[in-house]
């Protein structure tokens, strides 16, 4: 079985999209994971969490996000605004969270 996907893999017919992630991953959204007072928030989660963020939002996305964790209303004003950028953000932010649970389970 492994023999047949490495067969497939070379030969470009199946494709592997799901990154692994990197747990070591430091920015805003894992410094704000750890500080949020969670008991799920361990270091292996907020890095893994991080790392995704790395790869779906912005810069100014992730520092954007981090504030959620703080105000968690927030994201419900940003959910309900009908201001073009919030509604980029929100789609954004929703991509990156089901990706984030998808990932780092």
């Amino acid at each position: 079985m492994k023999h047949a996907i490495a067969v497939l893999l070379c030969a470009g017919t199946l494709t592997w999209a799901a990154p692994e992630p990197v747990f070591a991953a430091n920015g805003a959204i894992e410094r704000a994971c750890r500080t949020s007072g969670r008991n799920s928030a361990t270091p292996r989660l907020c890095g893994c969490i991080q790392a995704v963020a790395n790869h779906t939002l912005s810069r100014s996305e992730r520092r954007r996000a981090a504030k959620l964790f703080k105000d968690p209303n927030m994201a419900q004003e940003i959910r309900q605004s009908d201001r073009r950028s919030d509604e980029t953000f929100w789609k954004n932010y929703r991509a990156f969270g089901d990706l984030a649970r998808r990932s780092c389970s």
